[in-house]
């Protein structure tokens, strides 16, 4: 299990003085550079600054002024929020040597927590992309068979959780840039409702489309975070359960597609949430045929919006993969983009109905495989042929475009202990319901297994 790792450990070891915050931030260092070789969940670790950092945090704890439950807890970042005086590459040549003068919000507020930043993990270029690998930084490997992904983009946060470097990270999550790495990493990923959590100095890929995202050891990790960052609060949260039996939506089809070892986590999650008193009940999702092109039609136009000038710029550095794409998004209509955001405002209206009539909540597979092998270009979905990045995102991108809050938790392995995840979704704006319900359902025997503590 994950013991002494999780936030709840690392808060109850500051609290009664077993160990100081500068203790944690060298052990948490220490972990980084050692796992780093064989992981590459880091593009820059910040020791210097980090150290500052738990250094205050202790002198607060000994005057009785610490900040809360966060403070002195190292914590790691993904290389696309901006920080002061700590390079931001975004994954990319192009930022390699670019020093923010400003942070970003939500590095912000977990610095007015007291939280230690040690360093800024490694990412899918610039977020395109959901395998995570990176020609310049390097590809992100799954601490369970380093041979696999950890998923992308924000495989360098789900790793160095996975791997107990760090109790929690920050990632983004535009079409399941978090919950993918979470499901194939083994740990606990939170993607907010739409603008939850800000994204204010984080580096843009899909402005429609992007959410931050919270990775950790277990529910109550992203719940404390969360709070932190704003998302919810932990009061509300504990009273968000209704009194009458909770209703789950079953997502037709979607377990029946994945993979053997994923269809038997997802039956094990529906038995605990039975175990729990809920009413199952199958549902359908608006039409998704064409749900992939809107998608990816979105994220193109918006994504050469902002990186359209350095595209044009002499010796602009960017790897093949975000190049293609941009270069895709140059040929793609105002009109396209256009209707696909009709379509997107008819997704979530339809949406939005399953919860005013049927359900509370939706549980479906996070991902319908276990990790690639790193360089798999196809995959093998439900008898199909898919390529690598649209099988991994097949079950998590359709609510991004409806901005709706999920949590994916651990729940099992294949045979060779690749992990299997599960995802639970609720409706627009009922962060506390969803979380809520995945702190509940990891009560009955679902969560995280670390790969191995560094």
């Amino acid at each position: 299990m994950s013991g002494g790792r999780s936030v709840e450990s690392f808060a109850a070891d500051l609290l009664a003085g077993r160990r100081s915050a500068v203790e944690l931030t060298k052990a948490s260092l220490a972990a980084a550079k050692r796992t780093q070789a064989s992981l590459r969940s880091f593009i820059t670790i910040a020791a210097e600054e980090a150290l500052a950092q738990a250094t205050e945090s202790d002198l607060r704890r000994k005057v009785g002024g610490q900040l809360g439950p966060l403070d002195g807890m190292p914590y790691a970042a993904k290389d696309i929020f901006q920080t002061r005086g700590i390079r931001t590459t975004a994954g990319s040549r192009v930022l390699e040597d670019w020093i923010p003068d400003r942070s970003a919000v939500a590095i912000e507020r977990l610095a007015d927590a007291g939280a230690v930043l040690i360093g800024k993990t490694n990412l899918h270029e610039f977020a395109y992309g959901a395998t995570g690998e990176n020609a310049w930084s390097g590809t992100v490997a799954n601490p369970h068979d380093e041979t696999r992904l950890a998923g992308g983009s924000s495989g360098g946060s789900a790793a160095a959780v996975a791997v107990g470097v760090v109790p929690f990270a920050l990632g983004t999550d535009t079409g399941g840039s978090a919950r993918v790495p979470a499901a194939l990493c083994g740990i606990a990923g939170y993607k907010p409702s739409m603008g939850r959590i800000s994204l204010e100095g984080a580096i843009p890929y899909c402005w429609s489309l992007d959410h931050a995202g919270i990775l950790g050891s277990t529910a109550g990790d992203l719940i404390a975070v969360a709070e932190c960052l704003g998302a919810v609060g932990v009061g509300v949260v504990v009273a968000a359960l209704p009194a009458r039996p909770l209703r789950v939506g079953l997502v037709r089809g979607w377990a029946e597609r994945s993979a053997p070892a994923v269809r038997q986590g997802f039956k094990t999650a529906r038995d605990a949430l039975a175990g729990m008193g809920a009413v199952l009940c199958d549902v359908d999702l608006p039409d998704l045929e064409e749900a992939r092109t809107v998608s990816l039609t979105i994220q193109l136009a918006e994504t050469l919006t902002y990186h359209g000038p350095n595209l044009r710029r002499p010796g602009a550095a960017f790897g093949d993969d975000i190049r293609a794409g941009l270069v895709l998004g140059q040929f793609l209509s105002a009109e396209s983009y256009i209707q696909c955001k009709r379509l997107v405002a008819r997704y979530l209206e339809a949406f939005r109905a399953l919860f005013d009539d049927d359900v509370d909540i939706l549980l479906t597979p996070a991902c319908p495989v276990v990790a690639p092998p790193i360089g798999a270009v196809h995959v093998e979905v439900g008898g199909e042929k898919m390529p690598v990045g649209n099988a991994l995102t097949l079950f998590t991108s359709f609510f991004n475009l409806v901005g709706a809050p999920a949590v994916v938790l651990r729940a099992g392995a294949d045979p060779a202990g690749l992990p299997v995840g599960v995802q639970l979704v609720g409706d627009v704006g009922a962060d506390a319901l969803v979380l809520a319900a995945a702190h509940a359902l990891e009560g009955q025997g679902l969560g995280m297994l670390a790969a191995r503590h560094p």
